[in-house]
């Protein structure tokens, strides 16, 4: 699976290029709350402040798709995702849709960024460690 590291909502990765694109991948989750889900909801918005119920099925479906998007990627022999964005629509009430996308890439390290890092003296680290 694509390396955590390697996804960014930017449109490169510093000290890599781009080698190979490998087109759009995506992962979608489509989620609807439950009855009980709804009447705990209600109860914490009686109380006001964040709504935790509807906040950790927000976090888990973008965690699921996010996670199919990966799967997607590396499927289609990518080691990297680029442009990498969330989005979310309601398709019927009380179900939503959440859709992680971005573009797949393969990349390898640039010779000429690794080539400027080599030659550059060693900063010294603590207690003269470097």
């Amino acid at each position: 699976m694509v390396d955590l590291g390697f996804i960014t909502t930017a449109f490169e990765l510093q000290g890599y290029r781009i080698v190979a694109h490998r087109g759009v991948v995506r992962g979608i989750v489509v989620r609807s709350r439950s009855a009980v889900g709804n009447f705990a909801a209600g109860i914490q918005t009686f109380f006001g402040g964040n709504i935790t119920i509807y906040t950790e099925l927000c976090e888990q479906a973008r965690q699921e798709a996010f996670d199919l998007m990966r799967q997607h990627a590396s499927a289609a022999g990518a080691n990297a995702i680029i442009g990498m964005r969330y989005d979310a629509n309601e398709v019927g009430p009380g179900v939503t849709e959440v859709l992680a996308y971005g573009t797949a890439v393969v990349v390898d390290l640039d010779p000429e960024y690794a080539a400027r890092f080599a030659k550059a003296p060693a900063v010294a680290g603590p207690e003269g460690t470097s």
